[in-house]
């Protein structure tokens, strides 16, 4: 099994349209292949640590998968312990036949996980699809594998994880490696996924990509054609590449204002403005390129692109200068107390949505929820659907920020970014990617292309972002 390099931009598959593709191409033998995929990984993973191996065998499809890759492990001389309680006579038909297979070979299924050194644990409980949380059985037995010392893999999605969402139901299964079949899944990519995946190998069992559906949504595991700006001339000049704005910084939070504009300037704009709305300020001595303006001019001036919200509060002069923005004919990138202003006034809510210009919302979980009218709990149960529902109300190309940033785009294109990590949860990550956003779009890059070649590379200043290998 020879690693090839991720493509960039890899299709992202919901449950639905796998299950499609599964009874497309059901008399193929999907799960044999599955199966000799996981067995060929295993034995890698368990070779690495020594020990015989755990499978973890659930009531479904996925237990099927994993039962032939203990049967073929179990074939070439790896000790292999089976764990399921499973009623073989109500087995899927593929599985019932996994099943029976791993009998006739002399295997068993025991009930409990024996007290013992493992090399490596499979986790075959739950797959793709899971529609409850997991209690029971599966549960202890999600928790006991959790505490073994030693290597975890899953087959297709960690069990207890919502392969649609990333939230983990109830508990879920610690990965250091998932391999998940046929395509990509955005749970694997977002809220919990990232935390309970570990590395993710796809294998896409030799299905030919032209015979999978068509779909909207992407994993950004790099930059391609459409994210980069041409090179520039020698005989360029600063006017080429975009007056940025950038309008905020209230009293005791004029740092947002000028991270922003610093990040627009590292981002490669021609010239950036920054306002803040603490008047005692009128330079940055950190970065004295930035020229400094008064809102009130800036918001009426003409721009190549205008940002507005990183520190600027919730005063009545914000608002008023949220008004006139949001008139702007302009690209306009909002973000913080922006979108804060206009989740608790419908005035501004309409004259948002009711842009001809390309509008730009860069929203935490938090300040999505005010914008939807739900709790944050809610936002992170469904971070791509919340994504597209931002997008859908406002027109606007959203960035939903947080573990796996969901980037949804008018039209219902989206993609799920894989750069970044923890590290980014720190007050002033949020105010640099607006600048980098308005800088890209002051350059001329196309809104949608500009705001995930942002995120990407916001994340990418540090190369921790999630692993994906393709095998096949």
């Amino acid at each position: 099994m020879s690693p090839l390099s991720a493509p960039l931009s890899p299709p992202l598959y919901t449950t639905a349209e796998l299950r499609a593709v599964e009874t497309r191409f059901a008399a193929d033998g999907l799960m044999e292949r599955a199966g000799a995929a996981a067995a060929e990984l295993a034995a890698s993973l368990a070779g690495e640590a020594g020990g015989p191996v755990l499978v973890l065998v659930g009531p479904g499809n996925n237990g099927g998968d994993a039962l032939v890759a203990a049967r073929l492990l179990a074939a070439e001389g790896s000790p292999v312990h089976a764990v399921g309680g499973a009623d073989p006579a109500r087995l899927p038909a593929d599985a019932a036949r996994a099943h029976a297979a791993w009998r006739q070979a002399g295997g068993t299924l025991q009930r409990e996980i024996p007290s013992r050194r493992f090399g490596l644990v499979v986790d075959g409980l739950f797959g793709a699809g899971l529609q409850r949380d997991v209690a029971g059985n599966e549960a202890h037995w999600i928790a006991q594998a959790n505490a073994l010392g030693c290597p975890r893999l899953a087959l297709d999605v960690p069990s207890g994880l919502d392969s649609d969402s990333g939230r983990a139901r109830g508990c879920a299964f610690r990965a250091d490696h998932t391999l998940t079949f046929l395509g990509l899944k955005p749970g694997l990519l977002t809220a919990d996924g990232p935390d309970y995946a570990g590395q993710v190998h796809l294998d896409t069992l030799g299905i030919d990509p032209a015979d999978m559906p068509s779909v909207k949504g992407i994993a950004l595991t790099g930059l391609d054609a459409r994210h980069r700006l041409p090179p520039r001339a020698q005989n360029s000049h600063k006017g080429q590449f975009g007056h940025v704005a950038i309008v905020g910084g209230a009293p005791g939070m004029v740092g947002a204002c000028l991270l922003a504009g610093r990040a627009a300037l590292a981002q490669g704009a021609g010239s950036v403005s920054v306002a803040v709305l603490d008047d005692r300020v009128a330079v940055d001595y950190g970065a004295p390129r930035l020229m400094f303006a008064s809102a009130e001019a800036l918001v009426e001036a003409s721009l190549d692109v205008l940002a507005l919200g990183p520190g600027l509060g919730r005063s009545p002069r914000a608002r008023a200068l949220l008004q006139t923005a949001l008139g702007a004919d302009c690209p306009l990138v909002l973000d913080a107390d922006a979108l804060n202003l206009i989740a608790t006034d419908p005035e501004l809510g309409l004259a948002a949505a009711q842009r001809n210009a390309a509008t730009v919302l860069t929203p935490h979980p938090g300040e999505a929820g005010r914008l939807l009218g739900v709790d944050t709990q809610a936002v992170q149960a469904d971070r791509v659907g919340a994504a597209h529902e931002l997008s859908t109300r406002f027109g606007a190309h959203v960035a939903l920020k947080g573990a796996g940033t969901v980037i949804a785009h008018p039209g219902g294109r989206y993609a799920i970014n894989t750069s970044g990590g923890p590290w980014l949860a720190q007050a002033g990550s949020g105010d640099r990617l607006t600048g980098m956003v308005a800088a890209l779009l002051g350059q001329g890059m196309e809104t949608g292309n500009a705001l995930e070649a942002a995120v990407w590379l916001h994340g990418a200043d540090r190369p921790e972002h999630q692993h994906i290998r393709v095998l096949r």
